[in-house]
């Protein structure tokens, strides 16, 4: 009985199965896996390389035939800044920015109250001397007729030779003085068109037909033709500028001065008006080089001028070859120096496409200063890697920033 209770309180087991390692299985597999994404993100999106890119530029047969690229500014070959001749107080502005005036037309006047004053003073000693020149002339008359009276009575015995010495003395000092007076005259005159010419020194005038570009005095200013007083005289009323002869001055290295020859076509491009192309030639090169740029100007003119052409514009020109510019063959895309790769006698470029670097083969047909035309291999508007980093190949993953 005892027995039997005893059993009842036995607490019945089923044999244990055997454990697995879950965890360590599950690790070893999450490690591979995170393996092989690794792998397949490399080779799939690998570090890209940082290039600098450009954009092919399509160039017409035009511009194929240029030699040379080079940048100046429009200049006024025909340019002055108007002053004065005497140091005077302005009265009178007649111009503004942007007038057109004709040639001796009048800009401005001076002060010319004591210049007037002086001329005044001049014309009474003029009345002066004319009316002394009277007197002297008639006295002159008299003494003349007495001389001759005095010969005639001496002759006849009748007057001694001693009045007619005295007779004839007078009519000789009053000849002298008549001849001072007439001199006195002559002096009077003179200064009177010295103080003519200042008046019309006080008219200031324009010495040729142009344009104002700048007013530079203000009625009330003291003018001067020198720096006199400081900044507070001017030396000018305004800068005229001839529009007629605009030209372009441009400072060529003179390592390629060798291309440009007078009369030679040029294409002129405004910075202002780009697509506006202007036919211009040269005129001149100048004959000596400045030493420490190393350079030559040249003066290009334009062929036709027009109203938008401006003084001290920004402009671009493009010396033309004569022979080539017609030649059908010479058009193509303008690429860098720098984009073209040489292998032996092979060129090629590396072209983006899809972010990744293309390599392509391409044939040359002129070399400039400012890059190379391209005729086949690329198209316009591609963008080319320039300054290629070493031993980038083909198909390489790249990002691209403009060069």
């Amino acid at each position: 009985m005892a027995t039997s209770k005893l059993d009842q309180l036995k607490i019945d087991r089923e044999p244990e199965t055997q454990s697995r390692p879950v965890g360590a299985g599950v690790f070893v597999v999450s490690t591979l896996a995170l393996v092989a994404l690794a792998w397949w993100w490399w080779e799939n999106h690998p570090t890209a390389i940082v290039v600098q890119t450009v954009v092919a530029r399509e160039i017409s047969n035009q511009a194929a035939g240029t030699v040379l690229n080079a940048s100046g500014y429009v200049t006024a070959r025909r340019q002055a800044t108007v002053s004065s001749k005497v140091t005077a107080k302005v009265v009178e502005v007649l111009i503004e920015e942007g007038t057109e005036v004709e040639m001796n037309q009048v800009l401005a006047r001076l002060d010319d109250s004591n210049v007037r004053a002086s001329y005044a003073l001049a014309e009474a000693q003029l009345r002066s001397s004319e009316t002394a020149r009277k007197e002297t002339s008639a006295l002159l008359k008299e003494a003349r007729s007495n001389f001759s009276r005095s010969t005639n009575l001496v002759e006849r015995g009748l007057a001694s030779d001693a009045e007619l010495d005295r007779s004839r003395a007078l009519a000789e000092s009053l000849t002298a003085q008549l001849e001072r007076k007439q001199a006195d005259i002559r002096v009077s005159e003179k200064q009177l068109d010295i103080y003519r010419l200042q008046i019309e020194d006080t008219i200031i005038r324009a010495p040729f037909a142009g344009v104002v570009v700048a007013k530079n005095a203000q009625p009330g200013e003291m003018i001067s033709p020198i720096s006199a007083g400081g900044g507070f005289t001017r030396t000018g009323i305004g800068t005229i500028v001839d529009m007629d002869s605009l030209e372009i001055e441009i400072d060529v290295n003179e390592t390629y001065i060798n291309r440009v020859s007078a009369g030679q076509k040029v294409v002129a491009t405004l910075d202002a008006y780009p697509q506006w192309q202007i036919p211009s030639h040269v005129i001149a090169i100048v004959p000596t080089a400045d030493r420490q740029r190393a350079t030559v100007e040249v003066r290009v003119g334009f062929d036709q001028l027009d109203t938008r052409i401006l003084p001290d514009m920004g402009v671009k020109v493009a010396f033309q070859d004569d022979g080539s510019v017609t030649s059908p063959g010479r058009a193509g895309v303008w690429v860098p120096p720098d984009a073209i790769i040489h292998e032996g006698d092979s060129e090629y470029v590396f072209v983006i496409n899809n972010k990744t670097a293309q390599r392509r083969a391409v044939s040359t047909s002129g070399e400039h200063a400012s890059g190379i035309l391209v005729s086949s291999g690329i198209s316009a508007g591609e963008r080319i890697i320039i300054n290629a980093p070493v031993g980038l190949e083909n198909g390489a993953v790249v990002k691209e920033t403009d060069g």
